[in-house]
């Protein structure tokens, strides 16, 4: 079969968003002077004037495709049910209680730590990253403001649980794009990356207490209500019961508001304005979002994310090599889309085609699929992980990634196991397509 052709040019418009985005930041030492959707228009304009053979209509139809893909539509969804949420927890008073209650429950100089466990255990049972940060970013900005933590460690702390979740969990998109395009068992995968990632998840705690054991905590705690902390509660046993996220945020969202009403923080007018204060406060990374998809969808056309899959697999020779380009592949993907999930489905065929001649079992490429792609999706300023996080904490997402250590760590880790193929598993007799569906 003839090998398709990629184009490096294609990716011009990214290469101009990100210099635009992080470059006047540098130079200004100011990441707000130019805001982000500024940047994202005139990336847009580039890859809109980009392709000539093409005329200016089709390539806005194509835009239009992209920005409004179903994976971007329901990402837009999520983002504007998280944002109600946030917004009607905290008119209700559900984030002071929440955050006294952790801080008379986990020790004060470990809170920060206790924080990326409490992310880590809501996302492995919501699957989801951003569910879970839409939860508990709140949660960490009261805490950063009531213990003086810097706030950027506060969410770094939050994005990492997050994504290690959005890494294992089950129910998580990112899991299921890799296992399937693997055709291997989702339980197999699940030990064979749990083991490759539980070494980065015990050093990013230790990581946590050592950051914030320099600093004098002192702590007013406050009262707390029991039932102001039921929308965090609620979220976290319907995640568990394997609820569609969105549903588990209309939930909260209910939730919070009958809370609320009952015991008179809210009216029915206050409760349906928070209700709108929350879905304006997403304006802008949900249109980020659907400008992001569009330019993603026209440099696939033009060839860049396949000049990106011929670039990391054209000069593979070892089983060891074959990891690191399957490692690569997911990675350079993710960085063009910044979509983890699109960007194993993209990669995933191209690296099962990789790991079957190598004889490289399907549990260590679906893995590694996947642990790449959530490791990148948690450091790249551009993410909707680290959008909404900064944007809950009225941050830049690059004061977050100094911080983001789980993300940097779990690539490490990956790395690691390639290189002392860890952990040692033999090849299993490949599966059909129907068996992989049966099994999951």
């Amino acid at each position: 079969m003839e090998k398709k052709q990629g184009s490096v040019l294609a990716l011009f418009p990214l290469v101009v968003f990100l210099s635009l985005f992080i470059g006047s930041g540098v130079m200004t030492g100011d990441f707000y002077q130019l805001p982000v959707l500024v940047a994202a228009l005139l990336a847009s304009a580039v890859a809109l004037v980009m392709n000539r053979k093409e005329s200016f209509g089709v390539k806005v139809e194509r835009f239009a495709k992209g920005a409004g893909h179903p994976d971007i539509m329901i990402m837009v969804l999520i983002f504007l049910l998280a944002g109600a949420f946030s917004a009607t927890a905290k008119g209700m008073g559900a984030v002071e209680s929440t955050v006294n209650l952790a801080l008379s429950v986990l020790p004060q100089n470990i809170i920060i730590a206790g924080l990326f466990v409490i992310a880590a255990f809501i996302s492995l049972s919501m699957g989801t990253s951003m569910g879970t940060i839409a939860a508990l970013a709140p949660i960490g900005v009261g805490i950063g403001e009531q213990t003086g933590i810097s706030l950027s460690v506060a969410m770094a702390a939050v994005v990492g649980g997050a994504m290690f979740g959005d890494n294992l969990s089950i129910i998580s998109d990112t899991t299921i794009a890799a296992v399937r395009s693997q055709q291997t068992k989702m339980k197999d995968k699940f030990k064979t990356n749990f083991f490759i990632v539980l070494p980065a998840a015990i050093v990013t705690i230790l990581l946590f207490i050592f950051v914030t054991s320099s600093q004098e905590v002192q702590v007013t705690i406050g009262e707390f209500q029991w039932v102001k902390v039921l929308p965090y509660v609620g979220v976290l046993i319907a995640a568990i019961a394997g609820v569609n996220v969105i549903a588990v945020l209309a939930g909260g969202i209910v939730l919070a508001g009958a809370i609320g009403l009952v015991d008179g923080s809210y009216t029915l007018s206050t409760f349906v304005g928070k209700v709108a204060e929350g879905l304006n406060g997403m304006a802008e990374i949900v249109i980020l979002t659907m400008l992001i998809g569009g330019i993603v969808e026209i440099i696939k056309h033009n060839g860049g994310i396949q000049f990106l899959l011929n670039l990391v697999s054209k000069n593979v020779r070892s089983p060891k090599g074959a990891q690191f380009s399957i490692a690569g592949l997911v990675s350079a993907t993710n960085f063009a889309t910044a979509n983890n999930t699109i960007s194993i489905i993209v990669a995933g065929p191209l690296a099962k085609q990789i790991a079957d001649q190598y004889d490289i079992d399907a549990r260590k490429s679906a893995s590694i699929l996947d642990i790449f792609s959530c490791a990148i999706q948690g450091i790249i300023p551009y993410g909707a992980q680290l959008l909404v996080a900064a944007q809950m904490a009225s941050l830049s997402p690059l004061e977050i990634i100094p911080f983001s250590f789980y993300p940097m760590l779990i690539a490490l880790c990956g790395a690691l196991a390639i290189v002392f193929n860890f952990p040692s598993v033999k090849a299993k007799p490949v599966q059909s397509t129907k068996e992989v569906y049966l099994n999951n």
